[in-house]
């Protein structure tokens, strides 16, 4: 049977099963889309939850849990919201320090709950710290405030002779030599980007291609589902090319609602992301996801998701011609798990299983009835492709459900050059080292 015609059987079968169903029997229905296997509830089959964490830190002799043949430690700690991670070639280590920044009547209204509390909300740091390992002995004990007074920076780049800071509000260029310790006070603004929006998508990451001949810009939504208006959308929930002196801007990706994680899969030279998906819709909706990123390519936001599934919150502006197009991504990560940091493993130090393969930081779900993510997840790969599902990495970063308490939140990974993985744990103020025994 055709997919088109066994897809609209499929949906007008769950959509008649639904109406005649109770609330209870609708959480167990579920949708299969054409052409994947993924089963995703349909919308609204648990109600929405608010359902934010409280981080209690970690004590001194506490730490994450690694798969067995694996040392976890500290690299890094007192650090005022350490967010990314950027290895430089020299073994040199830059960690940005920034947050979402809330302000006026929106922080104050904030001001008593748990997230405000216990995650460092409402104030950045805007810093980048340079580590050092001066005598290559695998410890980083020199440290440097590499610059400051930006704004909610995230992404780093290093490339022909320059230094290069995503700022929310745009992407500067530093010149910059290696071994320097700190950067010119001003920069050069390239590019003006759009600033603000939902949540944490303040965040704007970079990468360049092998060549270095282009760099990539994530910028997210400005919303959760264009509740503001799309016009307030522009050149927004895309992956921006440009040229590296700022030139040549054009959309490689767009309808990705908040691509974060940027990554070079090492054998086919393919782009990734990890994408942090939309809200609202229920408990198991809508998954967040890792996919290669096809130029051109229309990944959902807000008319679909996770493929040609229309998002019911846009009826009155469904864009058929758009759900219809919508690629299906290669990988679910699980809804509301945070999926942001991504980094491919590229040296040898690791067991054979994970060389080649992926860790995905998800920083943790606030939309669900009990907590997802707050844990790094591997995805093996073989010959370029994914070759099994996520598997736990490091967890035990949730310390008593019950209590809604988790001992920190895991965003930005990076292998580093000793083969090491690091991982910053922003709301801990923590940045933990993996290594294999």
């Amino acid at each position: 049977m055709h997919k088109t015609i066994l897809y609209t059987l499929l949906v007008a079968v769950s959509l008649y099963i639904t109406a005649c169903a109770s609330p209870q029997q609708n959480k167990k229905l579920s949708i299969v889309q054409s052409g994947d296997s993924t089963i995703l509830p349909p919308p609204y089959a648990t109600k929405s939850n608010r359902n934010f964490s409280k981080v209690i830190g970690w004590k001194e002799d506490e730490i994450p849990i690694a798969p067995p043949g694996f040392n976890v430690s500290k690299f890094a700690e007192g650090l005022d919201n350490p967010r990314w991670i950027y290895a430089a070639t020299n073994g040199d280590i830059f960690i940005v320090e920034s947050n979402t920044v809330l302000s006026g009547i929106k922080r104050f209204g904030a001001s008593v709950s748990r997230k405000i509390r216990t995650q460092n909300y409402g104030r950045s740091a805007n810093r980048i710290r340079l580590f050092r390992d001066v005598d290559k002995n695998g410890s980083y004990e020199k440290s440097y405030v590499f610059a400051e007074d930006l704004n909610q920076p995230l992404g780093m780049l290093m490339l022909n002779n320059h230094f290069y800071v995503a700022n929310t509000d745009g992407l500067e260029m530093y010149d910059y030599k290696t071994g320097d310790t700190s950067l010119p006070l001003e920069g050069k603004r390239i590019v003006s980007l759009p600033a603000g929006g939902y949540n944490n998508h303040w965040t704007r990451n970079i990468i360049a291609n092998e060549s270095g001949t282009k760099i990539y810009i994530t910028v997210g939504s400005g919303s959760n589902n264009g509740e503001n208006g799309m016009e307030n959308e522009v050149r927004r929930a895309n992956i921006l090319e440009i040229n590296p002196d700022g030139t040549g801007e054009k959309i490689y990706a767009y309808g990705l609602r908040n691509p974060v994680g940027l990554g070079f899969e090492p054998v086919t030279k393919k782009l990734w992301t990890a994408v942090n998906e939309r809200d609202e819709l229920g408990d198991e909706l809508v998954p967040d996801y890792t996919t290669s990123v096809q130029p051109g390519a229309f990944y959902g936001w807000p008319y679909a998701y996770f493929g040609a599934n229309p998002d019911p919150r846009m009826k009155d502006d469904p864009h058929t011609e758009l759900v219809n197009k919508t690629v299906i991504p290669d990988v679910s990560l699980g809804a509301h798990t945070a999926s942001l940091g991504l980094a491919f493993y590229t040296k040898n130090n690791f067991p054979v299983k994970y060389r080649g393969g992926m860790f995905i930081g998800q920083h943790g779900s606030w939309n669900r009835a009990q907590f997802a993510g707050y844990k790094v997840v591997f995805i093996p790969f073989a010959n370029g492709k994914p070759a099994g599902k996520p598997e736990d990495f490091l967890t035990g970063f949730i310390a008593d459900q019950s209590k809604d308490e988790v001992h920190g939140r895991p965003v930005g990974v990076t292998v580093i050059n000793d083969g090491s993985l690091l991982v910053a744990d922003d709301a801990s103020k923590m940045v933990w080292r993996v290594r294999a025994k």
